[in-house]
């Protein structure tokens, strides 16, 4: 709760003051409610640098795992917007401030709380997701440590995404009755030349993928081994400004991360075929029955049903449904404007997401009751009304002009 203390007042004024200025050339209804609401946001939790041609972004909550707040998406997507308009050469370069995490995800705390935040977060994040895989200029994201949530979001829509050594990517969502968010209906299916398989895998199960991996997986575009992660940030700020179209300097950015780019190892290169083939099956049930029988001994498939048990069972239908609605989508934009009525559906009381929240990131007691309990109680029905009602008090979510 914020404090009463007269310095923190005029904190709170400053602050207002500063975020409004800033925002007052987005025009939009949105971003005009969120700004008088969250205005309150530190000013340095998103740190802007503006090189000739590199404008450097850095997530800076480090103590939080740089997780991302309404306020910093608030902050970025005016930013973008200008930078992809401009007349002049322009590359953005996406990094966080410690090696730990580049973006563990959105502030779901904050969300599990405040109501308004349930609603308008998600609007606003998508309007930057979405603003990112249209840019027309580069945008390098330099993947250190943690990329769960919110974090691919920042950086799987963009041109260019740099995994490394200690690159972790997850989409963990269904561990907390949720479902993959922020593009993932366009972008997991898509992993691997289209394999919708894989990706439901990733989706349902909340698979991790290490360093290489990520490359692998087509999550990443580029692998640079850590001690050269340095040199990749100093060679693309240190570009000069001529006037190249956006086309040359991508072509700029390609030529410097191909001097760095390294090959390796897919530690799941010997189960894809037995992904494909199980996650491929047409309802969950089916997907189980198909990994029960090849359980016999192999560690990777027990692994695996023991975390499709772990998850909420709702979730995991759903996350299957959307997976391959996403598979068939032709215009990102479909795949936000499902995603938000669908995570609105989610935003409902008495759905999963504030059990799994309080059971895993709150009380931290890891023993959510989920409702529906089970597999089979999280009917065909359930799954089709999250998708075909219209939820939330928004309406449908469309793209800023």
């Amino acid at each position: 709760k914020p404090k009463t203390a007269t310095r923190d007042a005029i904190h709170h004024q400053m602050a207002q003051r500063r975020f409004t200025t800033m925002m007052s050339s987005i025009n939009n209804k949105a971003s005009d409610r969120a700004v008088r609401r969250f205005a309150t946001s530190a000013p340095d939790e998103v740190l802007f640098k503006e090189h000739a041609v590199t404008k450097l972004v850095t997530l800076n909550r480090v103590k939080q795992l740089n997780s991302l707040n309404h306020p910093m998406v608030l902050q970025m997507l005016p930013k973008y917007r200008e930078w992809n308009s401009s007349s002049q050469p322009a590359l953005i370069l996406l990094k966080s401030e410690g090696t730990k995490a580049f973006c563990a995800g959105g502030d779901v705390k904050a969300i599990w709380e405040e109501e308004a935040l349930q609603r308008d977060f998600f609007y606003d994040e998508y309007q930057l997701n979405y603003c990112i895989s249209q840019l027309k200029i580069p945008h390098v994201a330099m993947l250190r440590g943690i990329v769960m949530g919110g974090g691919v979001g920042l950086s799987v829509h963009g041109s260019h995404r740099v995994a490394t050594d200690n690159s972790m990517f997850a989409m963990p969502e269904t561990a907390i009755g949720f479902i993959p968010d922020v593009g993932a209906s366009w972008t997991l299916p898509r992993l691997l030349n289209n394999n919708t398989a894989f990706g439901a895998f990733l989706g349902m199960t909340g698979h991790r993928l290490k360093g290489y991996d990520l490359k692998a997986a087509g999550i990443a575009t580029h692998f640079v081994p850590e001690d050269q992660m340095a040199a990749v940030e100093d060679e693309l700020v240190g570009l000069k400004a001529t006037n190249q179209s956006p086309a040359e300097t991508h072509q700029q950015v390609n030529e410097i991360l191909a001097k760095f780019d390294k090959d390796g190892e897919f530690s799941l290169a010997g189960h894809i075929d037995l992904i494909t083939e199980c996650f491929s099956k047409s309802t969950v049930e089916e997907i189980i029955a198909a990994l029960q029988q090849k359980e016999d001994g192999n560690k990777f498939v027990a692994d695996t049903l023991k975390k499709l048990h772990s998850m909420a069972p709702l979730s995991v239908k759903a996350t299957l449904e959307l997976i391959r609605r996403g598979a068939q989508l032709t215009d990102y934009a479909d795949a936000f404007k499902m995603e938000y009525n669908v995570v609105q559906a989610y935003m409902e009381k008495d759905s999963d997401f504030f059990e799994g929240v309080r059971a895993v990131l709150i009380d931290r007691d890891n023993k959510p009751k989920w409702n529906p309990a089970s597999l089979a109680e999280a009917t065909p029905e359930a799954v089709k009304e999250i998708f075909d009602k219209l939820h939330g008090t928004r309406g449908t979510w469309d793209p800023l002009k």
